[in-house]
């Protein structure tokens, strides 16, 4: 977003990937959620007018490859230690253990406050650029949306048709940039998993709905395609604690299957090296760990980590491997009934491509 904010003219913004200035001033990124670049080796049948588009190469998400921190990442233009939203639930620091989930929010917590670094779209705005976010009208006064969308203009539309009407009506002036936002894909692999009869219906809806865009938006408009996360279809299930110690000494249990962020009990603050190792001898390659600190210092999240981010962050990181998923016990039917996950550092959760089209 930065390089394409940069083509329509924001000084303050950087062109990392050679954009150059805007065809007519009209830039679409199409993010599709749940793409990833392994899709379109593999499924390339299935999505033609994506597999017509020019490729730019994949991306690398930021860590974790999960939507929360992905759509912050590219909205900011910032890192997660930078921006603080760190996975798809966390533990607010001192409330007792209270678990923020960022997609569904709690009021309790002020948006603006939580990821507090001036999004895109704010700065654009401030310079005189159009910009629009087109996605169902579910999501618009959500807290993540205040968080990570905010200064763009909200059109709610629930069906492909409105999706387009909306995004070629937000085109009208120049310069202006339009997000365009799907998650059906994401949706349909989590229930039914990647390569699913439902979940290639929703690639061939999305297919659709890019070739649409391509047909309909106006002469010069340059459309960019890309997503927040690929997915990967669940192996073995480890239910945490059930038949195992992996909760000693644990207190609170967030994150997601993939990628989980532990919080120490009070009675034993001081024992991340011990749940570590704990966890390595029980799971050995199946999983990757970091106590915080070596989180941190690694590079994680960022090369700045401001210290709302850290102390957001577990104190123990566990990190899933292969198609290991580590269920929380109080969650597991739920979470167990998932196919497809992501959040993960593998390749095909973190790695999503990068198209482009012009009209």
């Amino acid at each position: 977003m930065p390089s394409i904010f940069s083509s329509l003219g924001l000084t303050t913004a950087q062109d990392s990937i050679n954009c150059g200035e805007s065809p007519t001033g009209r830039e679409i990124l199409f993010l599709v959620d749940g793409l990833g670049a392994d899709v379109l080796t593999q499924f390339a049948d299935a999505a033609p007018t994506l597999a017509r588009m020019q490729s730019r190469g994949s991306v690398t998400t930021s860590f974790p490859s999960t939507t929360a921190t992905s759509l912050a990442t590219l909205t900011t233009g910032e890192m997660p230690g930078a921006h603080g939203m760190l996975g798809y639930t966390v533990q607010v620091p001192r409330s007792g253990g209270r678990i923020l989930n960022t997609l569904k929010w709690d009021e309790r917590v002020d948006p603006v406050m939580w990821q507090p670094v001036p999004t895109l779209f704010e700065r654009a705005v401030a310079a005189g650029i159009t910009t629009t976010h087109v996605a169902a009208k579910r999501y618009e006064n959500t807290g993540f949306t205040r968080a990570v969308f905010r200064g763009a203009h909200y059109k709610g539309a629930n069906i492909a048709p409105d999706l387009i009407s909306e995004t070629i009506s937000a085109l009208s002036q120049s310069p202006s940039f339009v997000y365009l936002y799907v998650n059906d894909l994401d949706s349909a692999g989590h229930s039914d998993g990647v390569g699913s009869d439902k979940w290639l219906a929703a690639l061939g809806a999305v297919d659709q709905l890019a070739a649409d865009l391509i047909a309909k938006v106006p002469t010069g408009t340059r459309i960019w395609l890309t997503a927040d996360h690929g997915m990967i279809n669940v192996g073995e299930k480890i239910i945490l604690g059930q038949e195992n110690d992996l909760l000693k000494d644990i207190a609170v249990i967030a994150g997601e299957p993939r990628a989980r962020h532990l919080y120490l009990s009070a009675a034993n603050p001081n024992s991340a090296s011990e749940v570590v190792s704990r966890w390595e001898s029980a799971l050995g390659s199946k999983v990757r760990m970091h106590t915080r600190q070596s989180a941190i210092d690694a590079g994680l999240f960022g090369s700045k980590v401001s210290l709302d981010a850290s102390e957001r962050a577990g104190d123990v990181i566990a990190i899933a491997q292969e198609n290991i998923v580590l269920l929380d016990p109080e969650r597991s039917d739920k979470e167990g009934a998932m196919i497809g996950h992501h959040g993960g550092d593998s390749a095909i959760e973190s790695s999503v491509p990068l198209l482009t089209a012009q009209k």
